[in-house]
């Protein structure tokens, strides 16, 4: 059987895969036109996306807006197909993100790290037969789902457009306390069900499909498949994306997961207050072991961040990272990131992912 397209609004996606945001500046124009390209959904990081700029010291609010404009302008030129943007709750910045996708027409704002409870006031709502530029929040739980669908009925009289449910295998910040993440009971299999269950009175409410997404851990068409047995209408998929030749990190970066073995996947403690999932370095583990590394903040990037008692910037330390610079900044992965073992066209990558999900539906 083949792998069915992802239906949000008036969009329609060939495969339902969302290639996921990955910051800082790991998934810009290049991977997400490609995704877009061949049928998928294709996303840009908003994260930290601005300390690529030069000016980025002195003019940070500006090369931020400055740096997502030119990406989000360079995809529409590569591609016809459908782009999206991530972006963070946590960031300072978020409203003047979102409102700069909206003016440039993306075609969906996805929302992570945090509720997006005003996000609504930001995205106006999809009128049919116009363009829209769709809302996706991030959630890790029916609770926060139930959090957003229920203060954007009340306060909007309106509900997101799709959300995503991200698991604890994901990799970069995750939802989840530590004790959690290898708990069954948090698993993405349990979680998923809980959602599609609390959106659904609202979907019945409002008179519209609200598909959810699942994300965290999924690296096969397999996967996917496991997932739309269970009630998800697609998967976003990111960890698999870095192993490709149009990602926007470095050789370096996509080195460092084709060596990565699964002993080297470790659970951070980041400065933000979160714990993450990474591939582990020498940079890592000198702060692990309290080592300080310098730290000259030119803006409070992230609302939960002191840099004051911070061990590292951990912007500039992705943002090292993203160039090549892992002696002085790490990688962010998925739990399965050491499955890796070459590099491959996203085109490839697709045609793998359906051949998989084809291949898991006759067996199964």
């Amino acid at each position: 059987m083949a792998m069915p397209g992802l239906k949000i609004g008036e969009l329609f996606a060939k495969f339902p895969v969302i290639q996921g945001g990955m910051g800082v500046g790991i998934s810009l124009a290049g991977l997400a036109s490609a995704a877009a390209e061949e049928g998928g959904i294709g996303v840009i990081s908003a994260a930290g996306i601005g300390m690529l700029e030069p000016d980025f010291n002195r003019n940070y609010k500006e090369a931020n807006q400055r740096a997502l404009r030119s990406e989000i302008r360079k995809a529409r030129q590569m591609t016809k197909g459908i782009i999206g943007i991530n972006t963070m709750v946590a960031l300072t910045d978020f409203d003047d993100l979102v409102k700069i996708s909206v003016e440039e027409g993306v075609d969906l704002v996805i929302m992570g790290a945090g509720l997006p409870l005003k996000a609504a006031e930001l995205i106006p709502a999809a009128e049919p037969g116009k363009k829209a530029t769709y809302a996706v929040p991030i959630v890790s739980s029916a609770r926060a789902a139930e959090l957003i669908f229920k203060y954007w009925a009340q306060h909007y009289n309106r509900i997101p457009d799709a959300v995503i449910v991200e698991g604890p295998l994901a990799g970069g910040h995750l939802g989840f306390k530590r004790e959690q993440l290898d708990d069954p009971e948090y698993s993405l299999a349990k979680i998923i069900p809980g959602v599609t269950g609390t959106i659904k009175p609202y979907e019945q409410r409002f008179g519209k499909a609200v598909p959810v997404i699942a994300a965290g851990g999924i690296y096969t068409g397999a996967d996917i498949l496991e997932f739309i047995k269970l009630g998800a209408s697609g998967a976003q998929m990111a960890t698999r994306f870095v192993t490709t030749v149009e990602c926007d990190a470095s050789p370096e970066f996509k080195q460092a997961f084709i060596e990565c073995k699964q002993e080297d996947l470790t659970i951070i403690n980041s400065p933000v207050g979160l714990p993450g999932r990474a591939i582990m370095n020498k940079f890592l583990e000198a702060v692990s072991g309290q080592v300080k590394k310098p730290v000259a903040c030119p803006w409070k990037c992230l609302k939960t961040c002191n840099f004051k008692i911070s061990p590292y910037c951990i912007c500039q330390a992705l943002t090292n990272a993203k160039k090549g610079f892992l002696h002085k900044g790490f990688a962010f992965a998925g739990a399965n990131a050491y499955l890796t073992d070459r590099i491959i066209t996203v085109k490839e990558l697709f045609a793998s992912l359906a051949s998989e999900y084809e291949a898991a539906t006759d067996t199964g």
